[in-house]
């Protein structure tokens, strides 16, 4: 996530890359990394420590080693931090970060093709310029929302998992488009191209999703056959479990 939020920071100009330093855990990915992006690349804890903005994108069962990896003095250093952390609440950061004003990012991976979703919870004492300074590093790879910490599960378990549920019903329906004669290269173009069409139609034109279901439904049509079996399966079912399922799961990790 971090990699995807720092290419089009860098392609943008945006930021310029003499004034960004990445840490990561090896010396190959170190090397591979600082001369792919042409920044400063290391596996020194402090390299990243002494910045007045730290994007912290680990796993959050990793979060405990990288604070006591941290250098103290660098660790306590005033300043931004901005966690992609799953699950990982803003008392917590700050508890653990009390020198540096946090923020909750939640943003999810179609921003690498800049059509992403961040949502974002702020902690105490965030400044307004902080505010505008967080929106400016992620509106470039998408829309940005301001959420109560409480809600950003469930925009988590929509916009982080959401894009691996939709590629399962995007890999199904190529498969099955496959099973009635299709070639499989064509079925996934097609697939794809009418998840992306169908999306961009109820975005542009503010369209319910039932209203679209019933425009394309015509009475003893291919279409109502298809939705009757479905409904037959439990599809719709199936997804708001997977939803609940993913924000539940996201709340544990807290």
């Amino acid at each position: 996530m971090a990699r995807a939020l720092l290419v089009p920071l860098l392609a943008d100009g945006r930021i310029p890359a003499s004034r960004v330093a990445a840490v990561v855990a090896t010396p190959g990915s170190a090397d591979r990394l600082g001369a792919e992006f042409g920044i400063v690349v290391s596996t020194d804890p402090s390299v990243a420590w002494s910045a007045p903005v730290v994007l912290l994108a680990v796993k959050p069962q990793q979060l405990e080693d990288v604070v006591s990896q941290a250098p103290p003095a660098q660790l306590a250093t005033p300043g931004l931090l901005i966690s992609v952390l799953a699950g990982v609440q803003l008392a917590r950061l700050e508890a653990l970060f009390a020198t540096r004003q946090c923020v909750r990012a939640v943003p999810n991976t179609p921003a690498q093709v800049r059509a992403g979703l961040t949502g974002l919870a702020f902690g105490t004492g965030i400044t307004a310029s902080q505010r505008s300074e967080v929106d400016q590093l992620f509106s470039p790879v998408g829309e940005v929302f301001t959420l109560p910490e409480a809600q950003l599960d469930a925009f988590l378990a929509l916009t982080s998992s959401g894009p691996a549920f939709l590629a399962v019903v995007a890999e199904a329906m190529a498969d099955g488009a496959v099973a009635c004669g299709l070639p499989r290269q064509l079925a996934h173009r097609l697939s794809h191209r009418t998840m992306a069409g169908t999306a961009a139609l109820l975005r542009d034109q503010a369209v319910h999703p039932a209203v679209l279901k019933d425009q394309v439904s015509s009475p003893g049509g291919t279409t109502i056959a298809g939705l009757r079996r479905l409904e037959q399966a439990g599809v719709r079912a199936g997804m708001i479990e997977a939803i609940v399922a993913a924000t539940e799961r996201s709340r544990e990790l807290a």
